[in-house]
């Protein structure tokens, strides 16, 4: 047995405000949609990963959901457009990551990074 996938769900009675928020500023695509539930993803390969955490690092909360991108000042502005409140950063931290905390529009937070080059 392998698991391949772990795919986070967060109930909502507005799945449109999912499409608008991970689509049009994160830049995710579709991958289903039946009306009631939408997946969306991102491109990339990666292995599957789930994390167990007791603070998310820096002296700030644990986040609901770790979501990595190849350009962390893209969404950044885009956020800042789309009038999103900043609730951590933009920070390089030590242990290799730049990385910001916005909270989603059902409230969740989210650890948006890129890992810095070496």
């Amino acid at each position: 047995m392998t698991v391949t996938r772990i795919v986070p769900n967060i109930a909502t009675a507005d799945v449109d405000r999912a499409r608008a928020f991970y689509a049009d500023i994160l830049g995710m695509t579709i991958g289903m949609d039946h009306g009631w539930i939408v997946t969306l993803v991102g491109s990339g390969h990666a292995v599957p990963q789930i994390s167990f955490a007791s603070e998310g690092g820096s002296g700030t909360p644990v986040p609901d959901l770790s979501i990595e991108v190849d350009d962390l000042d893209a969404v950044y502005a885009r956020l800042v457009a789309a009038g999103q409140e900043i609730a951590y950063g933009p920070a390089h931290e030590p242990w290799g990551v730049h990385r910001l905390f916005v909270r989603d529009p059902f409230g969740r937070l989210l650890n948006i990074l890129s890992h810095e080059a070496a």
